[in-house]
């Protein structure tokens, strides 16, 4: 079972940003960005700051809640 652990799909989506603007600002390839995006494969916590202060949000924004 393949769980949805990082909102970031719907951060990009909320800001009008793109999977490969994401991509552009933070170094990392776009076909990284978007295994990210569908919880195929999940950042570091070092990349979800980096991604948080591009994008202007808290880190919590960017994981779906446990509770």
């Amino acid at each position: 079972m393949n769980e949805d652990i990082n909102r970031l799909k719907v951060v990009l989506a909320e800001k009008k940003k793109t999977n490969r603007w994401l991509a552009t600002q933070i170094g990392k390839d776009e076909g990284t960005v978007s295994k990210w995006c569908t919880n195929t494969m999940q950042p570091n916590l070092e990349t979800l700051r980096e991604i948080a202060k591009v994008l202007d949000v808290d880190v919590a924004d960017l994981l779906w809640h446990t509770k």
